[in-house]
């Protein structure tokens, strides 16, 4: 049950192995950050949280980076326009991405480098690509000469002969940027200075850096020359990443990912998002009209990573009804734990695993074979197989969610038997570790549920107590004092105890 992924860059998908046995280094390109993140950063965001939790669960440790870029065109303008600073821009945006993030369960990164902290590496591999030939000053701009780097398009799949016919109708000729440039397909590393805006000393002169080599930068100097895993919306394939690709390759004479994956877009109501056409949905927007965080997870996750999703009201509202469901079964053993016999630190500690090693130590308690411990990636006959085999398939998350449905819905099945019947048809130990797998393996998509009152250590009241509270009530109701024998009833559902009368007596559970 190897891992296998499908890389941008060989067109095809292939098993998964790293640099560094048993290490993942993964690099996101995050957003720009002159607004509040939409649902396309929300699926992004999710997607890469969950292959993130996904190799630390079997096994990998993982140094996960995320970016921020902090000077931008659209920084600059909203800044003017406000009457701010790209500094204050910046860093109000980055406080509202964080608070965006935890409302949507999403961990943080090991790192989140910004560009302007990251001057000093961005010159370094300027300089570098200007040694070796691949950069060429104008006018206090630095240019990359794309036509020297042979594999210019390997991940696009672009040749610059077919994007040469129809380019001429576009080009401003009459742009100074255009005039300095020796070919139109170079690409800016320096930008000179212009009045108003940051800037920073250089050998060529005062300026900023272009946007396509602050990640080439910020890669090498947290992560090193290559990297496992670079993550990314498709949108950024052409010309982002294939410039990466260009800078970073030239000066280091690596690959500089193994791995290149891409997130589809998101669409709303079968349109491109975009503000032009009203149909741009922030976030803090969305989760403000009460839309459960976990339903817009499961909204996302519904969905092939690779393949665009369209975002509606209907899409939302199917993706709530089935969060509550998933819910139901994460709240299963809460609700009935202690009516099953359950110890009550394992009701209140239901995950197997500390954080990132979820296979050591734990295959026995879920009735895995235990060389599943030493090789997670091997085949183990249970339920659990189906999920991983699922998320070895490319990170196939509907396939996931499929086996988290199936165990949820056992337990509800299983909940209505016990209150309805006094017992259900599975064993509470069965039960019990139906529960524990499903709590485990909803965290690794990151879906998580609590009761809304936590359970308290020492109940409120007894077993004995609760009988003999129930006797009281059937004395009240023999002696047709229903007043009497409704309080009791009232009294104890106050205290979460929940009463079920039937031709056999009365039963009881703890909510």
């Amino acid at each position: 049950m190897t891992l296998t992924l499908y890389n941008t860059l060989t067109r095809r998908q292939e098993p998964f192995e790293t640099v560094e046995p048993g290490k993942v280094k993964m690099y996101y390109c995050g957003v720009t950050v002159y607004d509040y993140c939409h649902l396309g950063h929300a699926r992004a965001c999710i997607v890469w949280d969950v292959i993130r939790r996904y190799l630390q669960f079997i096994g990998y440790e993982v140094r996960y980076i995320q970016n921020f870029t902090d000077i931008d065109d659209k920084i600059l303008n909203r800044a003017c326009v406000e009457h701010s600073s790209m500094e204050a821009v910046a860093d109000r945006f980055i406080k509202a991405y964080f608070e965006d993030m935890a409302r949507l369960g999403i961990k943080e990164a090991d790192e989140y480098p910004r560009a302007t902290h990251t001057i000093n590496g961005i010159l370094r591999l300027i300089h570098e690509l200007e040694n070796k030939g691949f950069a060429y000053p104008a006018d206090g701009d630095v240019y990359y000469p794309v036509r020297q780097f042979a594999e210019y398009g390997k991940l696009s799949g672009r040749k610059l002969e077919d994007m040469q016919a129809g380019k001429s109708d576009r080009v401003n000729v009459d742009d100074p940027e255009y005039q300095k440039k020796k070919d139109p397909f170079d690409f800016v590393l320096w930008k000179a200075a212009k009045p108003g805006e940051p800037a920073w000393e250089s050998p060529w002169g005062a300026g900023r850096p272009g946007w396509h080599i602050e990640c080439s930068a910020m890669v090498r100097d947290r992560l090193g020359d290559t990297i496992d895993i670079h993550a990314g919306g498709t949108d950024l394939i052409f010309p982002h990443h294939e410039n990466e690709i260009a800078q970073s390759e030239v000066v280091t004479g690596k690959p500089l990912a193994r791995y290149w994956l891409h997130n589809g877009m998101v669409t709303v109501d079968g349109e491109k998002m975009s503000k032009s056409l009203g149909n741009f949905i922030t976030i803090r927007e969305l989760l403000d009209r009460g839309v459960d965080p976990m339903a817009v997870r499961l909204f996302v996750l519904t969905a092939q990573y690779r393949t665009p999703i369209d975002f509606s009201d209907e899409a939302i509202a199917a993706a709530t009804n089935g969060w509550h469901t998933l819910k139901e079964g994460l709240l299963f053993g809460y609700k009935y734990g202690k009516e099953l016999g359950w110890p009550l630190d394992t009701v209140n500690n239901p995950i197997f695993h500390p954080e990132g090693q979820f296979f050591e130590g734990h295959a026995e308690q879920l009735g895995w074979p235990l060389d599943t411990a030493s090789n997670p990636t091997g085949k183990f006959d249970n339920i659990a197989e189906l999920f991983c085999m699922s998320l070895n398939n490319d990170f196939n998350f509907p396939g996931g969610l499929a086996v988290l449905f199936e165990m949820a819905k056992e337990l509800i099945r299983e909940g209505n038997i016990l209150i309805h019947q006094g017992k259900p048809t599975i064993s509470a130990d069965e039960l019990l570790k139906t529960w524990q797998t499903l709590i485990t393996l909803a965290d690794v998509l990151g879906f998580t549920a609590k009761p809304e009152a936590e359970i308290p250590m020492n109940d409120s009241l007894s077993d004995a107590e609760i009988e003999a509270k129930i006797q009281q009530r059937q004395e009240a109701r023999i002696a047709k004092n229903f007043a009497e024998s409704d309080r009791i009833r009232d009294e104890l559902q106050a205290e979460g105890i929940t009463l079920i009368d039937s031709r056999d007596g009365t039963r009881w559970h703890r909510n």
